[in-house]
C-alpha cells in the first residue's frame, strides 16, 4: 500500500520544548481526545483509537562527518481498529 505524507514539520527546539510537545500529545491521548498537529499554515487532526501499535526505533547514522543518533516514536493504526503486540518500558 503506498504511503502519502499528509503533514510534516521539522525544527530545532530545546529539550524542554520537545518535552512540552510530547506531554501535550500524551495528555490528549490519555484523555481520549483528538491530537491536532500544526505548523505554519498547515494542520492535521488525528483521532487514534483506544488501542494502537506503538513503535520505538533508535538509529545511528555514520559517514564522513560525526555520527548522528535519532529516536523515533510512532503510533500506527488501521482506520476503525487498534492492535497491541508488546509492552515498551522506559527506564
Amino acid at each position: 500500500m503506498p504511503e502519502e505524507t499528509i503533514f510534516a514539520a521539522e525544527s530545532e527546539r530545546s529539550r524542554s520544548d520537545v518535552a512540552a510537545l510530547l506531554r501535550q500529545v500524551a495528555d490528549n491521548l490519555d484523555a481520549g481526545e483528538d491530537v491536532t498537529l500544526s505548523a505554519g499554515g498547515e494542520s492535521v487532526t488525528l483521532s487514534p483509537p483506544e488501542r494502537v501499535t506503538f513503535e520505538t526505533k533508535v538509529e545511528e547514522e555514520t559517514g564522513a562527518g560525526p555520527a548522528e543518533t535519532s529516536v523515533e516514536f510512532e503510533l500506527e493504526w488501521e482506520e476503525g481498529s487498534g492492535t497491541s503486540d508488546g509492552e515498551l518500558r522506559v527506564e
